[in-house]
């Protein structure tokens, strides 16, 4: 059984150790309040520890056979599996997830630790020839270097795994931030996870603290070459600029404001629990989350009907309980917010035709109809069980209201017409958009990231092995060559 109290501190070069400051971070149950644990926050002397550590662990790391790196990723997720009920229960009590949204993530994570577990066996390199005679090309594959990931609180456990493993299955040292809301879930466990495995020591550390005692110094730090960031678009445009002035690569999987649009020959009924599952899932507290529903004219009132019916139906309350749909979210200031962003919508001229209480972290769901696109709530990321709904009257028009955003990195279209949805599907401005689904997708092996101000990069399958790998160009003359002088 995993022992909360037993990771409930920095993990460096392998070893679990007090952080440097003199400050201590509570862990609370987001439902009740309560205090899960409490951690010794990490300083600045612990980041450069971490960081030191991760570089010498790569140099450790490869030295180990391609097979048994592969088998040690495999440790890994055949430890998330042993170990699944335990998981589950510390994302109830950390994040107020339900148990359903426990059962996603940790699937989640389970395959992408098995698609990184391959990475130790695919890096290829290749020769090319010269234009000179007798000389000889290689192009080498190698690890990246160190690696920064600096994970949510939403999907602490899966978004941190889903740069982490990549990062390590190509070769590279990595230390993890993890999110001061989640340090358990979204850190110290996945540290316990590496251990367990079998990874050398200082290959993987977790530095838990947070901004105002580190500031810059986990992006700023010398050694890593890449700084992977999963959260807001804010924080991404400050930790993008920062990276790139160090010359480091900036990984961003950011904000979102995704598009569920519903053309006119739709099956409603199939797209009522779809939309209902894009929105609500997590309290709305997923990146893909859709936002905004786009329904054709023609079945927006059968549709706004049904709707309103499934999400008064949803069960909100505690997350402990089966029957939970909706738990708190993240903490009161998100809660605060949330109704903040109501009321201005309502002042703009938004309709609830279903209207939440609000409690504490506990934020019911509404529905915004007689919503514009230029609204707040059309525009801003909720994230949070708050849906806007758009009318259209044409493929046109949906595509254009669809567009109407800064960001780009989900959707979803449903058509009887599978074709008629691709077609629409290729002009929404967006990372990943998905014909008669769900706009939360996410897949080991398929290209994953957002365009506009949702993000850079891609990441899973061969796209994370080319983000987190450097092509090295070494070149042998076999003969001497003719100078011009």
């Amino acid at each position: 059984m995993l022992d909360i109290n037993s990771i409930n501190k920095q993990y460096i070069a392998g070893t679990w150790r007090e952080g440097n400051s003199n400050r201590t971070l509570a862990d609370n149950n987001p439902y009740n309040g309560e205090v899960i644990t409490e951690f010794k926050m990490a300083g600045k002397k612990d980041v450069d520890a971490a960081y030191q550590a991760a570089k010498e662990g790569m140099d450790a790391w490869n030295q180990i056979n391609p097979y048994k790196q592969r088998d040690i990723l495999e440790n890994a997720a055949s430890y998330v599996e042993e170990h699944e009920d335990d998981i589950t229960e510390f994302i109830i009590d950390e994040l107020g997830g339900t148990r359903l949204k426990a059962a996603f993530e940790i699937g989640l994570v389970k395959d992408m630790l098995k698609e990184a577990a391959t990475f130790p066996l695919k890096k290829q390199g290749k020769i090319l020839p010269s234009v000179e005679d007798g000389k000889e090309n290689r192009l080498y594959c190698m690890p990246a270097g160190v690696v920064g990931v600096i994970s949510p609180f939403n999907f602490p456990f899966f978004l941190s795994v889903k740069s982490i493993g990549p990062a390590i299955g190509a070769g590279n040292g990595v230390v993890l931030k993890a999110h001061e809301e989640t340090p358990i879930v979204g850190g110290t466990l996945i540290a316990k996870i590496f251990e367990e495995a079998g990874v050398p020591k200082g290959l993987f550390n977790v530095v838990v603290t947070d901004i105002s005692e580190i500031g810059d110094a986990f992006v700023e730090h010398p050694i890593p070459r890449i700084i992977s960031f999963t959260g807001s678009t804010n924080v991404g445009r400050h930790i993008a600029q920062v990276a790139v002035k160090h010359f480091k690569k900036p990984l961003l999987e950011l904000g979102g404001n995704s598009a569920f649009i519903i053309l006119d020959d739709a099956d409603i009924d199939y797209a009522v629990n779809a939309a209902a599952f894009s929105r609500f899932t997590h309290q709305g507290q997923i990146c893909m989350s859709a936002n905004r529903i786009i329904v054709h004219q023609a079945i927006y009132e059968a549709f706004i009907t049904k709707y309103k019916t499934k999400i008064s139906s949803l069960k909100t309350g505690d997350p402990r309980d089966p029957d939970t749909v909706i738990g708190p979210v993240v903490n009161e200031d998100a809660a605060q917010r949330l109704e903040s962003i109501i009321e201005k919508g309502i002042e703009q001229g938004a309709t609830p035709i279903l209207k939440g209480r609000i409690s504490g972290n506990m934020v019911e769901p509404t529905i915004l109809t007689d919503v514009t696109p230029d609204m707040a709530v059309a525009q801003e990321e909720m994230f949070g069980p708050v849906v806007s709904v758009i009318p259209f009257e044409t493929d046109e028009d949906a595509i254009r209201i669809a567009n109407n955003t800064e960001f780009g990195l989900s959707g979803a279209v449903h058509t009887a017409d599978g074709e008629r949805g691709v077609q629409l599907a290729k002009e929404v401005h967006t990372g990943m958009i998905h014909v008669n689904d769900i706009t939360i997708n996410d897949e080991p092996i398929v290209a994953f990231g957002g365009e506009k101000q949702s993000g850079l990069g891609r990441l899973n399958g061969e796209w994370s092995l080319e983000e987190f790998t450097t092509m090295k160009w070494i070149s042998v003359n076999y003969r001497q060559r003719q100078f011009p002088y």
